[in-house]
């Protein structure tokens, strides 16, 4: 089956990449998410407007990944969750989009929230390690407290 992802999807591609996938990968798990389209000659003019979309937002390069890794070494990011209970536990949980908005709003630079891997959930108050993948290549540790409102 042939098909134009329209997003990243790990060991596969990027979007706008046209990609060849076993039939039931392709109708079960990709088309149902929309993580892909059917490749066909209209589709052709989705993938320039998807690939357009993705370097607004894409770090340019590899330099430029590290200048990114480096402004989010000096950054204390603190995120501010909603209510927790008397035992430290939130009510909810601090996501990807969380973070990025908080290192945004700490001076750093504007992430995509999927460039923002938390592992597991963050369901406590206190000091949490999530990574950013900035590129292939480059990879950040950042320490994220969380606090209550």
């Amino acid at each position: 089956m042939k098909l134009i992802l329209t997003a990243d999807v790990p060991n596969l591609g990027a979007p706008g990449d046209v990609v060849e996938v076993k039939d039931g990968y392709g109708r079960n798990f990709l088309l149902p998410r929309k993580l892909a389209i059917v490749a066909t000659r209209g589709a052709e003019k989705q993938v320039a407007a998807i690939q357009r979309a993705q370097k607004a937002r894409q770090i340019r390069d590899l330099g430029h990944a590290r200048e990114v890794a480096e402004q989010l070494g000096g950054l204390s990011v603190t995120v501010k969750a909603k209510a927790a209970g008397d035992t430290g536990r939130l009510f909810g949980s601090v996501t990807a989009a969380d973070v990025a908005d908080a290192v945004k709003a700490a001076g750093g630079p504007a992430l995509d929230r999927r460039a923002v891997e938390v592992p597991g959930q963050i369901k406590t108050l206190g000091t949490h390690s999530v990574t950013v993948r900035l590129h292939p290549e480059v990879t950040r540790e950042l320490a994220v407290s969380v606090v209550a409102t």
